[in-house]
């Protein structure tokens, strides 16, 4: 297998978050991820991409995620999920996906057997299906969903909305502005 022997803050480019960073800082304007969306392509550069990364990891770190955690994250092949995928990378933690169509039993079995501590999910489908099976995944504190339609009424206080974890997170990030690249080992970040 081979390997990069390119650096970043003299560590080599052997992580998903070391890569990001690298490819925000060579090609900040390139598009990175698209996606379409009601018949039209939304499209994400490498350094939107990483800021929607860094806010979630920050947003993560700001709700007690520590590094060795381990993260659920169920849902469709979307951009919001591999960006959870790396946050969590970012941290220190393990990310550990499932599949959207898994029923909730299959779900329980997972977050139960792999420790999970938080769960990032896409809707209000995969959030009914954990809260179905809350009570029997003892290590599950809290739990985060990308769309909102449909979640107007619950009221969990371990219940967050993605965008509110990633405000949550710029806000820390302006608080401590070192916190990221320290824990990812980079200075420049």
């Amino acid at each position: 297998m081979l390997m990069s022997t390119s650096a970043i803050g003299g560590n080599p480019l052997d992580t998903f978050p070391k890569r990001l960073l690298e490819r925000a800082q060579r090609h900040p304007d390139k598009i990175a991820i698209r996606e379409k969306a009601f018949g039209i392509w939304q499209e994400w550069s490498w350094r939107q991409m990483l800021e929607e990364v860094r806010a979630l990891a920050c947003g993560l770190a700001a709700l007690g995620m520590q590094r060795g955690d381990k993260v659920a994250i169920v849902g469709d092949n979307r951009p919001q999920l591999y960006w959870t995928m790396i946050a969590v990378q970012c941290i220190g933690g393990v990310p550990v996906p499932l599949y959207q169509d898994a029923v909730a039993d299959e779900i329980q079995f997972v977050l139960d057997h792999a420790e999970t501590r938080y769960a990032v999910v896409e809707d209000q489908e995969q959030v009914d299906k954990l809260l179905s099976v809350w009570d029997d995944c003892p290590r599950l504190e809290q739990l985060i969903y990308e769309a909102s339609r449909g979640l107007r009424e619950y009221g969990e206080p371990f219940l967050h909305a993605f965008a509110a974890i990633q405000a949550q997170g710029r806000i820390y990030d302006a608080e401590h502005p070192d916190f990221l690249a320290s824990i990812m080992g980079s200075a420049t970040l």
